[in-house]
């Protein structure tokens, strides 16, 4: 298994940070590096979204089931489809002392027979989910300090 894990002290509340972070269908606004998201299913809380954003000059895509929890608040993603099929990806919203810690964790049971660790790790993880991740919460960072 693969865990990456990804963090950020935001200065603002919790509920302010998760309302960027929930609302997938309008990353593509506020995350240059996202190429599109597409809602292709709803049910309350729970919807399918396509989305595709950009590692360097790489395009990456994937198909995952969201889960929004905003009395928690708390957002889980199961991949569905693409090179990341079955990896479990969860936001967390603590309350620190300046701020939020907001703590993305991708786990993934890498499937490659060959290397899988060192791919897993190296690769998936280090190469494409970190680099991703991080300016994601650099950008909510960014949108949710200043939206107050």
């Amino acid at each position: 298994m693969t865990t990456t894990t990804t963090s950020i002290v935001i200065a603002a509340s919790p509920q302010t940070i998760y309302s960027f972070a929930a609302a997938t269908e309008r990353w593509p606004e506020f995350l240059p590096h996202y190429r599109y998201v597409r809602v292709v299913e709803r049910n309350g809380e729970s919807r399918v979204v396509e989305m595709s954003a950009w590692r360097g000059f790489i395009p990456i895509e994937w198909t995952a089931r969201q889960v929004n929890d905003p009395v928690r608040p708390h957002i889980a993603f199961h991949h569905v489809k693409g090179w990341t099929r079955g990896m479990d990806v969860e936001w967390r919203f603590e309350p620190v002392e300046r701020g939020t810690r907001v703590t993305i964790e991708h786990r993934l049971q890498f499937l490659f027979p060959i290397a899988a660790g060192w791919l897993g790790e190296h690769v998936v993880g280090r190469f494409f989910i970190d680099n991703v991740a991080r300016k994601t919460l650099a950008r909510m960072k960014i949108l949710s300090e200043t939206a107050g």
